[in-house]
C-alpha cells in the first residue's frame, strides 16, 4: 500500500505525515489491518527497538475534584463508586511505589486529583518525591497534579521530578464539550510550564469519547506540536456515574489504529499504551506492543487493571523486553545531551483519504470489563504490580 509505505518512509526520517494521510491510517478496513500494524512496527523499532518501558501509577490523592471532567470518575458530581481518600503519607506512596518497581517499573507516576496543587502540596509531594528516590534507586518519577501555577514547576523539578504530566485528551475545537472548568490552553500552558523548568513533557489523549477522526488528528498534531518526550494514550473507561458512562464507541481493531496513526505522527517519542487497554483492546494487546514502546503495569488511578504478573508474561511472550534501568527510553537525539536536531519538514503532497464513520456504541455493552480499584494506594490491600 502506497500510503502505509510512504508513512514508514516519513517516520524512519522523522517527518511529519500530512492530516490527510494521519486521517487515511484511521480510515483503513480492518482487512488491512495487521499491514498498517506492520508497517507503523517498523518505525516503533527503528527507535526503540523491542524494548518495553514499564511505568506504575501511585494514586496520592483520589477522589472529590472540584473539576467536571465529563470522562473522570473523580470529577466534580460523579456518582461512581471509586475509592476516596486524603493525601498518602510519604512513606505510604514510597511502599506503593516500590511494589512497582518491584513488578519491573522503570518510572512511577504520582497522581493527584484536584484543578491544580496549592503550595503546600506541593511541598508535600516533593517530600514524597525526595522519598521514593532515597528509597528506590534509579527509579524515575513523574508528577501530575494538574494545572500548576508560577514557579510550582521549578520547585517540583528542584524536589528531583523528572518529568510532568498532563494530558491534552481531546482536540481543541471540542475540549469545551468534555469540560467546562478550565479550557485547552490551560492545559497547553502547564505542559509548558513543565518543560521550562527542564522537567520531561508528558502530554497524551483520551480516545472513544464520541470524537471524530478529524479531532484525534487534531489532538495528536496539536501533541506533536508541543513536543513532549512521552505521549500516553488513553482509552475511555466508561465508568457508570459519569456523563460519559454510555460511551461504548471502540472497537480493538479501532483501538490499534489510533495507536498506528500515533506513532506514525509521533515516530520517535515514547508513546505509551494507557488506561482502558484491558476494556477496549481485550485479547489484542500484544499486537499493540508493536505499535508502542511503554505501557502502564498493573493498576490505574480508580480502575483494575491485569495482574502484573500477566503484563510481564504478555510481553515476553510477544518477543518484547522489558526495558531497564540501565537503558535511556528516547533516542539520542531527543536526550537533553543530543544535537536536538528537529524533524524535517513533509515534502510529500497530501492525499485524498475519506474519513472513516465513527463506529456506533455496541448493542451490547461490557460493563463486567470495568473493575473499580480495591486495593493497593488507600487500602489495606497489597497492590497489583
Amino acid at each position: 500500500m502506497d500510503l502505509l509505505n510512504t508513512l514508514v518512509d516519513k517516520g524512519l526520517r522523522r517527518e511529519l505525515p500530512t492530516r490527510e494521510e494521519a486521517l487515511a491510517v484511521l480510515a483503513t478496513s480492518d482487512d488491512e489491518l495487521l499491514d498498517v500494524v506492520a508497517a507503523a512496527g517498523k518505525v516503533r523499532r527503528q527507535w526503540f527497538g523491542r524494548r518495553v518501558k514499564l511505568n506504575y501509577l501511585v494514586n496520592l490523592k483520589s477522589g472529590l475534584c472540584p473539576e467536571d471532567c465529563s470522562y473522570c470518575s473523580q470529577r466534580l458530581g460523579s456518582k461512581a463508586e471509586i475509592l476516596k481518600y486524603t493525601w498518602l503519607k510519604p512513606d505510604d506512596a514510597s511502599k506503593a511505589a516500590a511494589a512497582g518497581v518491584a513488578g519491573g517499573a522503570k518510572r512511577v507516576c504520582l497522581v493527584a486529583s484536584g484543578r491544580g496543587p496549592t503550595d503546600k502540596d506541593v511541598d508535600r509531594v516533593s517530600e514524597t518525591i525526595s522519598t521514593i528516590k532515597e528509597q528506590n534507586e534509579g527509579v524515575e518519577v513523574c508528577a501530575c497534579l494538574g494545572l500548576l501555577s508560577d514557579g510550582q514547576a521549578d520547585r517540583l523539578r528542584a524536589a528531583g521530578a523528572d518529568a510532568y504530566n498532563h494530558n491534552l485528551n481531546t482536540s481543541e475545537a471540542t475540549y469545551g464539550d468534555i469540560c467546562t472548568t478550565h479550557d485547552f490552553s490551560d492545559r497547553v500552558s502547564t505542559v509548558q510550564q513543565a518543560q521550562a523548568a527542564g522537567m520531561s513533557a508528558c502530554s497524551g489523549l483520551i480516545a472513544g469519547m464520541g470524537e471524530s477522526d478529524a479531532d484525534l488528528v487534531d489532538v495528536v498534531f496539536a501533541l506533536r506540536e508541543l513536543d513532549p518526550d512521552s505521549v500516553p494514550v488513553n482509552f475511555l473507561i466508561p465508568f457508570e456515574g459519569t456523563p460519559l458512562a454510555k460511551e461504548w464507541n471502540l472497537t480493538p481493531q479501532r483501538a490499534l489504529r489510533i495507536l498506528a496513526m500515533v506513532r506514525f505522527v509521533c515516530p520517535d517519542i515514547e508513546v505509551r499504551l494507557a488506561g482502558g487497554r484491558e476494556v477496549h483492546l481485550r485479547s489484542m494487546q500484544p499486537l499493540a506492543l508493536h505499535l508502542v514502546n511503554s505501557i502502564f503495569l498493573g493498576d490505574y488511578l480508580t480502575s483494575e487493571g491485569q495482574a502484573g504478573k500477566d503484563d510481564l508474561a504478555m510481553i515476553t511472550d510477544a518477543g518484547f523486553e522489558v526495558e531497564g534501568t540501565d537503558t535511556t527510553t528516547l533516542p539520542e537525539h531527543r536526550r537533553p545531551c543530543g544535537d536536538g536536531a528537529e524533524a524535517q519538514a513533509t515534502t510529500v503532497e497530501d492525499a485524498d483519504a475519506p474519513a472513516a464513520p465513527v463506529p456506533a456504541p455496541s448493542d451490547e455493552t461490557r460493563r463486567d470489563l470495568v473493575a473499580v480499584r480495591r486495593r493497593g494506594a488507600g487500602t489495606d490491600l497489597p497492590p497489583n504490580a
